[in-house]
Protein backbone atom coordinates (compact mmCIF):
# COMPACT_ATOMS: atom_id res chain seq x y z
CA UNK A 1 0.00 0.00 0.00
CA UNK A 2 1.52 3.04 -1.27
CA UNK A 3 2.28 5.88 1.65
CA UNK A 4 -0.87 8.42 2.47
CA UNK A 5 -0.56 11.96 4.36
CA UNK A 6 -3.48 12.11 6.79
CA UNK A 7 -5.36 15.48 6.57
CA UNK A 8 -4.70 17.59 9.44
CA UNK A 9 -8.03 19.17 9.52
CA UNK A 10 -10.97 17.92 11.32
CA UNK A 11 -12.44 14.67 9.37
CA UNK A 12 -15.83 14.49 7.93
CA UNK A 13 -16.58 12.02 10.35
CA UNK A 14 -17.19 15.09 13.12
CA UNK A 15 -18.43 17.72 10.69
CA UNK A 16 -22.14 17.92 10.01
CA UNK A 17 -23.51 19.72 6.69
CA UNK A 18 -26.76 20.89 7.01
CA UNK A 19 -29.09 19.44 4.64
CA UNK A 20 -29.88 23.17 3.14
CA UNK A 21 -27.00 23.67 2.13
CA UNK A 22 -26.03 19.89 0.89
CA UNK A 23 -29.53 20.12 -1.36
CA UNK A 24 -29.92 23.65 -2.06
CA UNK A 25 -33.29 24.97 -4.01
CA UNK A 26 -34.96 22.30 -6.27
CA UNK A 27 -33.46 23.90 -9.20
CA UNK A 28 -29.64 23.75 -7.94
CA UNK A 29 -30.48 20.12 -7.83
CA UNK A 30 -30.86 19.49 -11.14
CA UNK A 31 -28.94 20.04 -14.24
CA UNK A 32 -29.44 20.05 -18.42
CA UNK A 33 -29.22 16.63 -18.41
CA UNK A 34 -31.70 16.01 -15.44
CA UNK A 35 -32.68 15.50 -12.38
CA UNK A 36 -30.51 12.50 -11.29
CA UNK A 37 -27.75 13.65 -13.51
CA UNK A 38 -27.29 16.78 -11.58
CA UNK A 39 -27.66 14.52 -7.68
CA UNK A 40 -24.49 13.02 -8.66
CA UNK A 41 -22.58 16.24 -9.58
CA UNK A 42 -23.74 18.40 -6.89
CA UNK A 43 -23.24 15.63 -4.43
CA UNK A 44 -19.51 14.53 -6.45
CA UNK A 45 -18.55 18.22 -5.82
CA UNK A 46 -19.75 18.39 -2.39
CA UNK A 47 -17.87 15.65 -0.79
CA UNK A 48 -15.11 15.82 -3.75
CA UNK A 49 -15.80 11.99 -4.64
CA UNK A 50 -15.13 11.37 -8.11
CA UNK A 51 -18.44 11.50 -9.93
CA UNK A 52 -17.99 8.74 -12.26
CA UNK A 53 -16.98 6.38 -9.34
CA UNK A 54 -20.51 7.20 -7.64
CA UNK A 55 -22.36 6.47 -10.95
CA UNK A 56 -20.30 2.60 -11.16
CA UNK A 57 -20.92 2.24 -7.45
CA UNK A 58 -24.99 3.17 -8.51
CA UNK A 59 -24.83 0.98 -11.25
CA UNK A 60 -23.31 -1.78 -9.60
CA UNK A 61 -25.67 -1.99 -6.49
CA UNK A 62 -29.49 -1.10 -8.58
CA UNK A 63 -28.85 -0.16 -12.02
CA UNK A 64 -30.09 3.16 -10.82
CA UNK A 65 -33.42 2.01 -10.01
CA UNK A 66 -34.46 3.07 -6.35
CA UNK A 67 -37.75 0.62 -6.27
CA UNK A 68 -39.95 3.36 -4.85
CA UNK A 69 -37.89 3.45 -1.44
CA UNK A 70 -38.51 -0.25 -0.97
CA UNK A 71 -36.10 -2.22 0.66
CA UNK A 72 -33.61 -5.06 -1.01
CA UNK A 73 -33.28 -8.26 0.44
CA UNK A 74 -30.26 -7.32 2.73
CA UNK A 75 -32.14 -3.79 4.18
CA UNK A 76 -30.57 -1.38 1.14
CA UNK A 77 -32.61 1.55 0.03
CA UNK A 78 -32.06 3.46 -3.08
CA UNK A 79 -29.83 4.02 -5.95
CA UNK A 80 -27.38 3.37 -3.74
CA UNK A 81 -28.51 1.06 -1.68
CA UNK A 82 -28.12 2.69 1.52
CA UNK A 83 -28.37 -0.29 3.95
CA UNK A 84 -30.61 -0.07 7.43
CA UNK A 85 -28.15 -0.33 10.29
CA UNK A 86 -25.07 0.60 8.74
CA UNK A 87 -24.38 3.21 5.66
CA UNK A 88 -28.61 4.63 5.98
CA UNK A 89 -28.33 5.83 9.62
CA UNK A 90 -24.39 6.98 8.99
CA UNK A 91 -25.74 9.32 6.17
CA UNK A 92 -28.26 10.72 8.45
CA UNK A 93 -25.64 11.76 10.75
CA UNK A 94 -23.37 13.14 8.12
CA UNK A 95 -26.47 15.43 6.24
CA UNK A 96 -28.53 15.96 8.47
CA UNK A 97 -31.48 14.30 5.84
CA UNK A 98 -34.15 12.70 7.67
CA UNK A 99 -33.90 8.62 6.83
CA UNK A 100 -37.30 8.28 5.17
CA UNK A 101 -35.83 10.91 2.56
CA UNK A 102 -32.51 9.29 2.06
CA UNK A 103 -34.63 6.45 1.56
CA UNK A 104 -37.40 7.54 -1.10
CA UNK A 105 -35.68 10.43 -2.67
CA UNK A 106 -32.81 9.88 -5.41
CA UNK A 107 -31.32 13.16 -4.45
CA UNK A 108 -30.95 12.93 -1.02
CA UNK A 109 -30.04 9.30 -1.61
CA UNK A 110 -27.18 9.93 -3.36
CA UNK A 111 -26.51 12.80 -1.17
CA UNK A 112 -26.21 10.34 1.72
CA UNK A 113 -23.96 8.00 -0.04
CA UNK A 114 -21.65 10.36 -1.01
CA UNK A 115 -20.88 11.61 2.38
CA UNK A 116 -20.58 8.08 3.95
CA UNK A 117 -17.91 7.25 0.85
CA UNK A 118 -15.90 10.68 1.63
CA UNK A 119 -16.08 10.10 5.37
CA UNK A 120 -14.79 6.96 4.87
CA UNK A 121 -12.18 8.28 2.39
CA UNK A 122 -10.88 10.54 5.56
CA UNK A 123 -10.30 7.54 7.88
CA UNK A 124 -8.40 5.77 5.13
CA UNK A 125 -6.07 8.78 5.08
CA UNK A 126 -6.18 10.68 1.31
CA UNK A 127 -5.37 13.98 1.21
CA UNK A 128 -7.22 16.60 -0.91
CA UNK A 129 -5.13 16.26 -3.72
CA UNK A 130 -5.22 12.21 -3.69
CA UNK A 131 -8.87 12.26 -3.57
CA UNK A 132 -9.00 13.66 -7.18
CA UNK A 133 -7.83 10.66 -8.61
CA UNK A 134 -10.60 7.61 -8.86
CA UNK A 135 -7.76 4.86 -7.62
CA UNK A 136 -7.50 6.46 -4.32
CA UNK A 137 -11.51 5.43 -3.87
CA UNK A 138 -10.96 1.64 -3.89
CA UNK A 139 -10.52 1.32 0.32
CA UNK A 140 -13.59 3.55 0.64
CA UNK A 141 -15.47 1.63 -1.67
CA UNK A 142 -14.91 -1.59 -0.64
CA UNK A 143 -15.95 -0.47 2.77
CA UNK A 144 -18.88 0.81 1.70
CA UNK A 145 -20.32 -3.03 0.23
CA UNK A 146 -20.04 -3.43 4.33
CA UNK A 147 -18.61 -7.09 3.34
CA UNK A 148 -17.88 -9.51 6.13
CA UNK A 149 -14.57 -11.10 4.21
CA UNK A 150 -11.47 -8.81 2.38
CA UNK A 151 -12.06 -11.50 -0.23
CA UNK A 152 -15.73 -10.45 -0.59
CA UNK A 153 -15.37 -6.40 0.22
CA UNK A 154 -12.24 -6.99 -2.84
CA UNK A 155 -15.07 -8.98 -5.31
CA UNK A 156 -17.25 -5.84 -4.45
CA UNK A 157 -14.94 -2.91 -5.45
CA UNK A 158 -13.25 -5.05 -8.33
CA UNK A 159 -17.04 -4.95 -9.94
CA UNK A 160 -17.03 -1.21 -9.27
CA UNK A 161 -13.99 -0.58 -10.84
CA UNK A 162 -14.88 -2.63 -13.96
CA UNK A 163 -18.01 -0.71 -14.71
CA UNK A 164 -15.78 2.46 -14.22
CA UNK A 165 -13.55 0.96 -17.10
CA UNK A 166 -15.98 -0.36 -19.55
CA UNK A 167 -18.56 3.18 -19.34
CA UNK A 168 -21.86 2.75 -17.88
CA UNK A 169 -25.02 3.81 -19.80
CA UNK A 170 -28.07 3.18 -17.37
CA UNK A 171 -31.57 4.35 -17.45
CA UNK A 172 -33.48 5.57 -14.46
CA UNK A 173 -36.91 5.21 -13.78
CA UNK A 174 -37.70 8.37 -15.25
CA UNK A 175 -36.58 8.09 -18.66
CA UNK A 176 -33.48 9.86 -17.46
CA UNK A 177 -30.07 8.85 -19.37
CA UNK A 178 -27.25 8.31 -17.19
CA UNK A 179 -23.51 7.84 -18.63
CA UNK A 180 -20.16 6.98 -17.79
CA UNK A 181 -17.61 7.31 -20.28
CA UNK A 182 -15.02 3.96 -20.31
CA UNK A 183 -11.98 5.09 -18.39
CA UNK A 184 -9.40 2.64 -17.21
CA UNK A 185 -8.29 3.05 -13.31
CA UNK A 186 -5.07 0.96 -12.00
CA UNK A 187 -6.73 0.89 -8.04
CA UNK A 188 -4.73 1.15 -5.14
CA UNK A 189 -5.89 -2.03 -2.98
CA UNK A 190 -4.33 -1.18 -0.16
CA UNK A 191 -4.74 -3.96 2.51
CA UNK A 192 -7.10 -5.59 0.05
CA UNK A 193 -4.48 -6.28 -2.49
CA UNK A 194 -3.81 -9.64 -0.47
CA UNK A 195 -7.26 -10.90 -0.40
CA UNK A 196 -7.95 -13.38 -2.64
CA UNK A 197 -9.43 -12.67 -6.33
CA UNK A 198 -12.47 -14.51 -6.28
CA UNK A 199 -13.02 -13.85 -10.41
CA UNK A 200 -9.41 -14.97 -10.76
CA UNK A 201 -8.86 -18.77 -12.56
CA UNK A 202 -7.46 -20.02 -9.20
CA UNK A 203 -10.35 -19.76 -7.45
CA UNK A 204 -12.28 -22.26 -9.52
CA UNK A 205 -12.30 -24.98 -6.21
CA UNK A 206 -12.44 -28.64 -7.39
CA UNK A 207 -14.47 -29.47 -4.02
CA UNK A 208 -17.34 -27.43 -5.26
CA UNK A 209 -20.20 -29.85 -6.42
CA UNK A 210 -20.43 -27.70 -9.58
CA UNK A 211 -16.72 -27.69 -11.83
CA UNK A 212 -17.16 -23.76 -13.05
CA UNK A 213 -18.16 -22.44 -9.57
CA UNK A 214 -16.04 -20.22 -7.40
CA UNK A 215 -16.09 -21.64 -3.59
CA UNK A 216 -17.49 -18.76 -1.03
CA UNK A 217 -18.95 -20.34 2.41
CA UNK A 218 -22.08 -19.01 4.03
CA UNK A 219 -22.00 -18.35 7.40
CA UNK A 220 -22.79 -21.31 9.64
CA UNK A 221 -26.21 -19.94 11.04
CA UNK A 222 -27.64 -19.64 7.68
CA UNK A 223 -27.94 -23.58 6.83
CA UNK A 224 -28.29 -26.40 8.28
CA UNK A 225 -25.68 -29.29 7.68
CA UNK A 226 -27.29 -32.27 6.70
CA UNK A 227 -26.25 -35.80 4.20
CA UNK A 228 -28.41 -35.02 1.45
CA UNK A 229 -29.63 -36.89 -0.66
CA UNK A 230 -29.31 -40.15 1.59
CA UNK A 231 -31.19 -38.27 4.31
CA UNK A 232 -33.89 -36.46 2.15
CA UNK A 233 -33.94 -36.88 -1.57
CA UNK A 234 -33.38 -33.98 -3.88
CA UNK A 235 -36.22 -33.79 -6.85
CA UNK A 236 -36.44 -30.09 -7.34
CA UNK A 237 -34.56 -26.86 -8.73
CA UNK A 238 -35.50 -23.63 -7.12
CA UNK A 239 -34.89 -20.71 -9.08
CA UNK A 240 -34.40 -17.18 -7.20
CA UNK A 241 -34.06 -13.23 -8.07
CA UNK A 242 -31.39 -11.79 -5.59
CA UNK A 243 -33.39 -8.68 -4.54
CA UNK A 244 -29.93 -7.24 -4.46
CA UNK A 245 -26.42 -7.58 -6.16
CA UNK A 246 -24.30 -10.26 -6.79
CA UNK A 247 -21.41 -9.46 -4.41
CA UNK A 248 -23.64 -7.83 -1.75
CA UNK A 249 -25.83 -10.93 -1.63
CA UNK A 250 -22.89 -12.89 -1.34
CA UNK A 251 -21.64 -10.63 1.29
CA UNK A 252 -26.01 -11.05 2.80
CA UNK A 253 -25.21 -14.65 2.87
CA UNK A 254 -22.32 -14.52 5.27
CA UNK A 255 -23.65 -12.79 7.50
CA UNK A 256 -25.06 -14.32 10.67
CA UNK A 257 -27.89 -11.80 10.99
CA UNK A 258 -29.14 -12.92 7.74
CA UNK A 259 -30.86 -16.17 8.58
CA UNK A 260 -31.12 -17.24 4.59
CA UNK A 261 -28.78 -18.71 2.25
CA UNK A 262 -28.60 -20.20 -1.18
CA UNK A 263 -26.49 -22.81 -2.98
CA UNK A 264 -25.58 -21.10 -5.46
CA UNK A 265 -25.63 -17.30 -6.83
CA UNK A 266 -25.16 -15.92 -10.42
CA UNK A 267 -23.90 -12.92 -11.78
CA UNK A 268 -25.98 -11.44 -13.78
CA UNK A 269 -23.47 -9.35 -16.82
CA UNK A 270 -21.19 -12.74 -17.20
CA UNK A 271 -22.91 -15.66 -15.60
CA UNK A 272 -20.32 -16.28 -13.24
CA UNK A 273 -20.94 -18.79 -10.60
CA UNK A 274 -20.73 -18.31 -7.08
CA UNK A 275 -21.45 -21.51 -4.53
CA UNK A 276 -21.96 -20.97 -0.87
CA UNK A 277 -23.70 -24.41 0.45
CA UNK A 278 -22.99 -27.78 -0.22
CA UNK A 279 -25.78 -29.25 -2.10
CA UNK A 280 -25.38 -32.15 0.69
CA UNK A 281 -26.64 -29.16 3.29
CA UNK A 282 -29.48 -27.69 3.69
CA UNK A 283 -29.87 -23.80 2.41
CA UNK A 284 -32.35 -21.34 3.82
CA UNK A 285 -33.63 -20.41 0.96
CA UNK A 286 -37.57 -21.87 0.42
CA UNK A 287 -39.38 -23.17 3.43
CA UNK A 288 -40.95 -26.39 3.05
CA UNK A 289 -38.95 -26.77 0.02
CA UNK A 290 -35.36 -26.34 1.81
CA UNK A 291 -35.38 -30.39 2.24
CA UNK A 292 -35.66 -31.44 -1.26
CA UNK A 293 -34.37 -28.57 -3.45
CA UNK A 294 -31.18 -27.10 -4.65
CA UNK A 295 -31.76 -22.97 -4.57
CA UNK A 296 -30.28 -20.83 -7.29
CA UNK A 297 -29.84 -17.45 -6.90
CA UNK A 298 -30.00 -14.88 -9.79
CA UNK A 299 -27.85 -11.61 -9.39
CA UNK A 300 -30.63 -8.21 -9.89
CA UNK A 301 -34.14 -7.20 -8.57
CA UNK A 302 -37.81 -8.50 -10.07
CA UNK A 303 -39.32 -5.72 -11.57
CA UNK A 304 -36.10 -4.77 -13.59
CA UNK A 305 -35.63 -6.93 -16.57
CA UNK A 306 -32.32 -5.16 -17.16
CA UNK A 307 -30.79 -7.89 -15.03
CA UNK A 308 -31.64 -10.41 -16.60
CA UNK A 309 -29.00 -11.55 -19.38
CA UNK A 310 -28.37 -13.90 -22.05
CA UNK A 311 -25.19 -14.97 -20.12
CA UNK A 312 -27.12 -15.12 -17.12
CA UNK A 313 -29.46 -17.50 -18.48
CA UNK A 314 -26.99 -19.58 -20.29
CA UNK A 315 -25.16 -19.83 -17.15
CA UNK A 316 -27.77 -20.58 -15.28
CA UNK A 317 -29.05 -23.38 -17.05
CA UNK A 318 -26.08 -25.24 -17.90
CA UNK A 319 -26.06 -25.28 -13.82
CA UNK A 320 -29.49 -26.18 -13.51
CA UNK A 321 -28.76 -28.94 -16.18
CA UNK A 322 -25.62 -30.26 -14.18
CA UNK A 323 -27.92 -30.56 -10.95
CA UNK A 324 -31.08 -32.15 -12.75
CA UNK A 325 -28.38 -34.92 -14.25
CA UNK A 326 -26.82 -35.54 -11.39
CA UNK A 327 -29.86 -36.12 -9.42
CA UNK A 328 -32.27 -37.24 -11.87
CA UNK A 329 -34.20 -34.49 -11.21
CA UNK A 330 -36.84 -33.80 -14.50
CA UNK A 331 -36.28 -31.26 -16.75
CA UNK A 332 -39.57 -29.50 -16.63
CA UNK A 333 -41.17 -26.73 -14.73
CA UNK A 334 -43.01 -29.31 -12.63
CA UNK A 335 -39.20 -30.11 -11.15
CA UNK A 336 -37.45 -26.47 -11.99
CA UNK A 337 -39.73 -23.84 -10.19
CA UNK A 338 -39.38 -20.28 -9.18
CA UNK A 339 -39.70 -18.96 -5.58
CA UNK A 340 -43.07 -17.85 -5.87
CA UNK A 341 -44.06 -21.32 -7.01
CA UNK A 342 -42.85 -22.92 -3.85
CA UNK A 343 -46.19 -23.74 -1.24
CA UNK A 344 -46.76 -21.34 1.80
CA UNK A 345 -44.67 -18.58 0.20
CA UNK A 346 -45.48 -14.68 -0.33
CA UNK A 347 -42.62 -14.63 -2.52
CA UNK A 348 -43.04 -13.19 -6.28
CA UNK A 349 -39.45 -14.16 -7.14
CA UNK A 350 -38.62 -14.50 -10.07
CA UNK A 351 -40.88 -12.27 -11.36
CA UNK A 352 -42.65 -11.85 -14.76
CA UNK A 353 -39.89 -10.43 -16.35
CA UNK A 354 -37.96 -13.68 -15.80
CA UNK A 355 -38.30 -15.14 -19.45
CA UNK A 356 -38.84 -19.03 -18.25
CA UNK A 357 -39.65 -19.89 -21.96
CA UNK A 358 -35.45 -19.00 -23.12
CA UNK A 359 -34.39 -20.77 -19.98
CA UNK A 360 -35.80 -23.52 -20.03
CA UNK A 361 -34.88 -24.08 -23.66
CA UNK A 362 -31.75 -23.52 -22.83
CA UNK A 363 -31.66 -25.80 -19.69
CA UNK A 364 -33.49 -28.89 -21.99
CA UNK A 365 -31.08 -27.89 -25.06
CA UNK A 366 -29.23 -31.11 -24.06
CA UNK A 367 -25.10 -31.55 -23.34
CA UNK A 368 -24.44 -31.57 -26.87
CA UNK A 369 -24.39 -27.63 -26.84
CA UNK A 370 -21.93 -25.92 -24.68
CA UNK A 371 -24.13 -22.91 -23.12
CA UNK A 372 -20.74 -20.39 -22.79
CA UNK A 373 -19.58 -18.54 -25.46
CA UNK A 374 -16.33 -16.39 -25.11
CA UNK A 375 -18.15 -13.19 -24.56
CA UNK A 376 -19.73 -14.87 -21.64
CA UNK A 377 -16.90 -15.75 -20.30
CA UNK A 378 -14.39 -13.04 -20.54
CA UNK A 379 -17.35 -10.43 -19.97
CA UNK A 380 -18.57 -7.18 -21.01
CA UNK A 381 -16.87 -5.29 -23.68
CA UNK A 382 -14.58 -7.88 -24.98
CA UNK A 383 -14.93 -9.04 -28.57
CA UNK A 384 -13.71 -12.21 -30.67
CA UNK A 385 -10.45 -11.34 -32.10
CA UNK A 386 -8.96 -14.64 -33.06
CA UNK A 387 -9.81 -18.02 -32.71
CA UNK A 388 -7.98 -21.47 -33.20
CA UNK A 389 -9.86 -24.92 -33.28
CA UNK A 390 -8.54 -27.57 -30.84
CA UNK A 391 -9.67 -30.38 -33.20
CA UNK A 392 -13.24 -31.18 -32.65
CA UNK A 393 -12.78 -31.01 -28.77
CA UNK A 394 -12.86 -27.38 -28.71
CA UNK A 395 -11.71 -23.55 -30.03
CA UNK A 396 -9.58 -21.15 -28.10
CA UNK A 397 -10.40 -17.94 -28.69
CA UNK A 398 -8.76 -14.37 -28.08
CA UNK A 399 -10.32 -11.48 -27.50
CA UNK A 400 -9.87 -7.82 -26.80
CA UNK A 401 -11.71 -4.82 -24.60
CA UNK A 402 -11.50 -1.47 -26.74
CA UNK A 403 -12.39 0.27 -23.70
CA UNK A 404 -9.44 -1.18 -21.06
CA UNK A 405 -7.02 -2.27 -23.05
CA UNK A 406 -7.23 -5.92 -21.99
CA UNK A 407 -6.97 -9.18 -23.55
CA UNK A 408 -8.71 -11.80 -22.72
CA UNK A 409 -8.12 -15.96 -23.83
CA UNK A 410 -11.19 -18.78 -23.21
CA UNK A 411 -11.47 -22.37 -23.99
CA UNK A 412 -15.06 -23.15 -24.71
CA UNK A 413 -15.08 -27.19 -25.25
CA UNK A 414 -17.20 -28.57 -27.91
CA UNK A 415 -17.12 -32.49 -27.00
CA UNK A 416 -17.96 -34.21 -23.29
CA UNK A 417 -19.72 -30.78 -22.14
CA UNK A 418 -21.07 -30.92 -18.71
CA UNK A 419 -18.49 -33.37 -17.80
CA UNK A 420 -15.24 -32.03 -16.23
CA UNK A 421 -12.13 -32.89 -18.21
CA UNK A 422 -8.43 -31.45 -18.79
CA UNK A 423 -9.36 -27.87 -20.27
CA UNK A 424 -6.42 -24.77 -20.15
CA UNK A 425 -6.27 -21.39 -21.42
CA UNK A 426 -3.56 -19.07 -21.53
CA UNK A 427 -2.47 -15.66 -22.22
CA UNK A 428 1.22 -14.27 -22.07
CA UNK A 429 2.13 -10.76 -22.51
CA UNK A 430 5.41 -9.51 -24.13
CA UNK A 431 7.98 -9.24 -21.26
CA UNK A 432 5.13 -10.78 -18.75
CA UNK A 433 5.08 -13.80 -16.97
CA UNK A 434 2.55 -16.20 -18.89
CA UNK A 435 -1.22 -16.27 -17.01
CA UNK A 436 -2.84 -20.16 -17.01
CA UNK A 437 -5.95 -21.56 -16.33
CA UNK A 438 -5.81 -25.36 -16.25
CA UNK A 439 -7.48 -27.99 -15.06
CA UNK A 440 -10.42 -30.25 -15.44
CA UNK A 441 -13.49 -28.11 -16.70
CA UNK A 442 -17.12 -29.26 -17.67
CA UNK A 443 -17.38 -26.09 -20.84
CA UNK A 444 -14.36 -23.77 -20.14
CA UNK A 445 -10.90 -22.50 -19.20
CA UNK A 446 -10.46 -19.56 -18.31
CA UNK A 447 -11.31 -16.24 -18.71
CA UNK A 448 -7.67 -15.31 -18.20
CA UNK A 449 -7.12 -11.29 -18.99
CA UNK A 450 -4.07 -9.17 -18.56
CA UNK A 451 -3.52 -5.41 -19.82
CA UNK A 452 -1.69 -5.91 -23.56
CA UNK A 453 -2.44 -2.14 -24.95
CA UNK A 454 0.46 -1.59 -27.01
CA UNK A 455 1.89 -5.21 -26.43
CA UNK A 456 2.44 -8.27 -28.75
CA UNK A 457 0.75 -11.50 -27.11
CA UNK A 458 0.83 -15.02 -27.41
CA UNK A 459 -2.08 -17.23 -26.28
CA UNK A 460 -3.24 -21.05 -26.27
CA UNK A 461 -5.38 -23.70 -24.81
CA UNK A 462 -5.60 -27.39 -24.58
CA UNK A 463 -8.76 -29.39 -24.76
CA UNK A 464 -7.81 -33.48 -24.04
CA UNK A 465 -4.38 -33.86 -26.38
CA UNK A 466 -5.59 -31.39 -28.56
CA UNK A 467 -3.21 -28.36 -28.56
CA UNK A 468 -2.97 -24.57 -30.26
CA UNK A 469 -0.15 -22.40 -29.34
CA UNK A 470 0.14 -19.09 -31.28
CA UNK A 471 3.41 -16.93 -31.85
CA UNK A 472 3.83 -13.23 -30.82
CA UNK A 473 1.67 -11.40 -32.84
CA UNK A 474 -1.73 -9.38 -32.11
CA UNK A 475 0.98 -6.26 -31.88
CA UNK A 476 -0.04 -2.55 -30.98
Amino acid sequence: MRARLRRSAALLTGVLIPASLLMGSPAAATSADGPVSGAFAKAAATYEVPRDLLVSLAYAETHLDGHDGEPSASGGYGVMHLVASRTLERAATLTDLPVAELKSDDAANITGAAAVLRAYADEAGPDAAARKDPAEWYVPIARYGGATSPDVARLYADTVYDLLAEGVRGTTTGGESVTVKPRTVEPDRGAYAKAKDLDGPSTFAASTDYPQATWVPANSANYAVSSRPSSDAIDRIVIHVTQGSYAGTISWFQNPAAKVSAHYVVRSSDGAVTQMVREKDRAFHAGDYNRRSVGIEHEGFVDDATWFTDAMYRSSAALTRNIADRYGIPKDRTHIVGHSQVPGTDHTDPGGYWNWTTFMQYVTGGGTTNPHTPESVCGSGYKVIDSAALGSAGTVHLLYNAANGNNCVATIKKTSIGTASATSAYLEVQGKTRITDSGNFAYYAGPVRAAAAGKCVKWGGKVGSSVYDSPFEHCG
